[in-house]
């Protein structure tokens, strides 16, 4: 009707407009603190890089150098290449063997500084996240050596990096920064794949899913796949042995194995300090509003850490991503440390910095004697025992072997239960008149087995003489290995099994019962 108001219902009223998710904070400033700490990190390792002598791992790697290749049982051609190379420029010089993990180590710290920062951190916040990084077991202790672990975790945390990186700026180019970085980890272990399906499946349970859809995000993961095919080209070649690896490990037959020792490690790989920081950082990731944008970072650890478990993988698989978390969680400890109560806060932080800072000098670095090394030391450092000792297991093998009739001198030849002792009689056994080892560990059978005529083996690696008996009609102990140190390591004590009269012909037992992996 003209002149009167029709009423307005709610059909007629516009719809509220969406909600719109809350945006992440910008960036923190940039700071040099934080590089400036990686810097001496790096400095530290190189001080200590020749302190002790060769890992187990690297003797290993150098052995694996010497057959250079697209691929190995257990690991793909970086590292090796790497020992390679510089065995080739310094031969014998640990030191520059060691130097580009701890290159990479100082770069870890940076770059946790740097995923703090990309989460809103200021400078006290990004440099605490670096002091965390670099007193952590897993820069620390790994940075130490040359190790496949080292290079895996500088690839995590700079894809880990780019991701956060193109979570709070929506920017997809960032994904071929993460593809080129998994690809490039996947030339050194297939773990960078586990990262992938846990970031993956973090966009999917927490957003933004567009990015599942989005063309660079496939074009990354190309990029990764496509830097995967000669190592994993390798590994279809030769029958996956990969696989038997992993069920190895799965069984508990390596170290740091075991799904128990696994969800243990979680809490100290890090640092303890630095435990309940990761974890409010898990928390605030995964509920604090301002940080919606990144819930997938949290989701991913939770589905890297659920299939570490249920796989039975090794505790430090999901370290880098531990890091990622730290890094969150500095943030949100600055951020308590300045509330009410922030004198008693700040304090109660910096005795827990120190007491860490004075604990990883100790327990991850080779600074106490090795003559002197207590025993609570190698319990929690178990890679610490294993660099001492390698040039006495040789000597001990050379008093068997210099024992031996002169007619079986010569024909002897040396057989080790793993490729630690192998890559130590390769190191150090020619200068001591010994024979050439071999081992059926990882990829060391592929390095050659021993002649069928070759009836008289001096064995090590072996506690116990059963194995041996079934190759062997005669298995003699005739030595011990003597370190000349009182640490418990792997070696030290193990007897020296002289073995003659071959059973059966190495050509038919070595790939079927000597052949084993871990």
């Amino acid at each position: 009707m003209d002149g009167v108001a029709e009423p307005v219902t709610d059909l007629d009223r516009p719809a509220p407009a969406p909600s719109s998710p809350t945006p992440p904070p910008p960036a923190g400033p940039r700071t040099a603190g934080p590089w400036l700490l990686g810097l001496a990190t790096s400095v530290v390792l190189l001080l200590f890089a020749g302190r002790y002598g060769y890992h187990r791992d690297e003797l290993y790697f150098l052995l694996c150098g010497r057959h250079l290749d697209w691929g190995y049982v257990d690991q793909g051609p970086l590292v090796p290449a790497l020992a390679r190379l510089a065995d080739t420029v310094a031969p014998g010089n640990l030191v520059l063997l060691r130097t580009p993990s701890a290159l990479l180590g100082g770069a870890a710290v940076a770059l946790v500084a740097a995923i703090a920062r990309e989460l809103g951190a200021g400078r006290a916040a990004q440099l605490f996240a670096a002091f965390l990084a670099a007193t952590s077991g897993i820069v620390l202790a790994g940075g130490h050596l040359l190790s496949t672990t080292t290079v895996d975790l500088l690839v995590w945390l700079v894809a880990a990096w780019c991701a956060t990186r193109m979570l709070r700026t929506g920017d997809t180019r960032w994904a071929l920064g993460i593809g080129l970085a998994l690809g490039v980890g996947l030339l050194n272990k297939l773990l960078p794949g586990l990262l992938g399906i846990g970031l993956l499946a973090g966009v999917a349970i927490a957003g933004p899913r567009r990015l599942l859809r989005d063309r660079r995000v496939l074009a990354g993961a190309a990029v990764a796949a496509l830097l995967a095919v000669p190592y994993l080209a390798w590994q279809a070649a030769h029958g996956f042995p990969q696989l038997s690896v992993a069920a190895s490990i799965a069984g508990g037959d390596s170290s740091y194995s075991g799904r128990l020792d696994a969800a243990v490690l979680q809490l100290m790989i890090v640092s303890p300090y630095a435990t309940p920081i990761w974890v409010a950082g898990l928390v605030a990731l995964l509920r604090r509003p301002a940080w919606a944008a990144y819930r997938a970072l949290g989701w991913a650890w939770l589905v890297v850490f659920g299939l570490v478990l249920l796989a039975g993988g090794k505790g430090y698989y999901d370290a880098p991503l531990l890091l990622v978390l730290t890094a969150a969680g500095a943030v949100v400890t600055v951020d308590w440390a300045v509330r009410r109560g922030a004198r008693l806060r700040r304090a109660l932080l910096a005795v827990g910095a120190a007491i860490t800072l004075a604990g990883s000098a100790v327990l991850l670095l080779p600074t106490l004697p090795a003559q002197r090394l207590p025993g609570f030391v190698v319990d929690v450092n178990y890679d610490a025992g294993e660099t001492i000792g390698w040039p006495a297991l040789a000597d001990s093998m050379a008093a068997v072997h210099r024992a031996l009739p002169p007619a079986e001198r010569t024909r002897a030849v040396l057989l080790t239960g793993n490729y630690g002792e192998a890559g130590a009689l390769a190191r150090y056994g020619p200068a001591r008149g010994l024979p050439r080892a071999y081992s059926g560990h990882n990829s060391m059978t592929r390095f050659g087995r021993p002649p069928d005529g070759a009836d008289v083996v001096i064995a090590v690696g072996w506690e116990r003489p059963d194995q041996l008996r079934t190759w062997f009609t005669e298995v003699t102990e005739a030595g011990r290995v003597d370190q000349r140190v009182a640490v418990d390591n792997d070696e030290n004590g193990l007897p020296i099994f002289v073995c003659r009269g071959m059973r059966r012909p190495w050509s038919q037992i070595w790939d079927t019962e000597v052949r084993h992996a871990s």
